[in-house]
C-alpha cells in the first residue's frame, strides 16, 4: 500500500482535516460531541461516550456532505458531569461551570468564521446540557441547538435498551469499537439497579442525583446481555440519518424564522 493509498481523512472531521480542506467555502453546521470518562459496567471502555460521540459526529458529516451541505465535526469533549460517580475510581468529572465556560469559548472560536448553527451533541446522560443553551444563546447570533444521540433512533430495536452501558450502548459499541467490548459475555454484570427508596422520585415527579454506587453493583444500569452487533448497526444508521437530516434543515433555515405554523 502506497502512502497516498493510505491517506484516508473523514469528510468535515475537523481534527483529521488540513488547514487547505477547512479554509474555504460555506460550513454552515458545526457538532460538538459532549462524552464522559466513567466506568461502562464491566465489559464496555470509560470512553464508551466519548467513542460514541466522536463516531456519530462523524457519521453525520459525512451523510450532510452526501447531501451537498457541509458539517464540521468537532473534536469530542472527554469529559461530563460524574460528581456523583467520584467514588469510581478514575471517573474524571467536569463540572456544569466549566462546560459552559468552555462552551462560551468555542461559540466566540467559531463565530468569525462563517457557522450559523451549532449543535451540541450529548452522549453520557449526565451532561444536563439546556442551562448552558439558555445562558448562552442571547450573548450570540449562532443558533444553539442540542441532540441526545442516543435518543434519535428507534428503541423498539432492543429489548430493553437500558440507562448506561444497557443493550442500546453496548450494541452500539459493538457495532462501531468491537475490539473494545470485553468478548466473554459470562463476565458481564446484568446491570440491576436498585430503585429510589423515595415514592416521588420513582414516579418521575421528584428528581434527585444518583449515588452511583448505592445504585449499582457493576456501574451498569440496564441488561446488556441481548446486544448484537446487528441491533447497534441498525439503531446508529437510523440515529445519524435522522441528526443529518435535521443538520441539514439547520443549515438552510432562517434564524429569524425557526418557529412557524405549518
Amino acid at each position: 500500500m502506497s502512502r497516498d493509498d493510505a491517506y484516508a481523512p473523514r469528510v468535515g472531521v475537523l481534527e483529521e482535516q488540513t488547514w487547505p480542506a477547512m479554509r474555504d467555502g460555506d460550513w454552515p453546521v458545526a457538532l460538538l460531541p459532549f462524552g464522559a470518562t466513567e466506568p461502562h459496567n464491566t465489559h464496555l471502555p470509560y470512553g464508551t461516550d466519548t467513542i460514541m460521540g466522536r463516531e456519530v459526529a462523524a457519521r453525520v458529516a459525512a451523510a450532510c456532505a452526501a447531501q451537498g451541505v457541509r458539517v464540521a465535526a468537532l473534536p469530542a469533549v472527554p469529559f461530563g458531569v460524574n460528581s456523583t460517580q467520584l467514588d469510581l475510581r478514575f471517573t474524571i468529572n467536569m463540572m456544569p461551570s466549566t462546560q459552559l465556560a468552555l462552551l462560551r469559548d468555542v461559540v466566540k472560536s467559531l463565530e468569525p468564521h462563517g457557522v450559523r448553527a451549532l449543535v451540541l451533541l450529548n452522549a453520557h446522560g449526565g451532561n444536563e446540557l439546556r442551562a448552558l443553551v439558555r445562558e448562552l444563546q442571547p450573548s450570540t447570533t449562532m443558533v444553539l441547538a442540542i441532540v441526545n444521540w442516543w435518543q434519535a433512533g428507534d428503541h423498539g430495536v432492543f429489548d430493553s435498551a437500558g440507562d448506561h452501558a444497557g443493550e442500546l450502548e453496548t450494541a452500539a459499541i459493538m457495532h462501531v469499537a468491537p475490539h473494545l467490548v470485553v468478548p466473554d459475555r459470562n463476565t458481564w454484570g446484568d446491570g440491576h439497579a436498585k430503585p429510589s427508596v423515595f415514592d416521588g422520585v420513582r414516579s418521575g415527579w421528584a428528581w434527585m442525583p444518583r449515588r452511583w454506587t448505592q445504585v449499582t453493583a457493576d456501574t451498569g444500569v440496564g441488561d446488556p446481555r441481548e446486544a448484537t452487533v446487528e441491533k447497534g448497526a441498525a439503531f446508529v444508521a437510523q440515529a445519524v440519518e435522522r441528526i443529518a437530516a435535521f443538520c441539514v434543515q439547520l443549515a438552510g433555515a432562517d434564524a429569524n424564522a425557526m418557529w412557524a405554523d405549518r
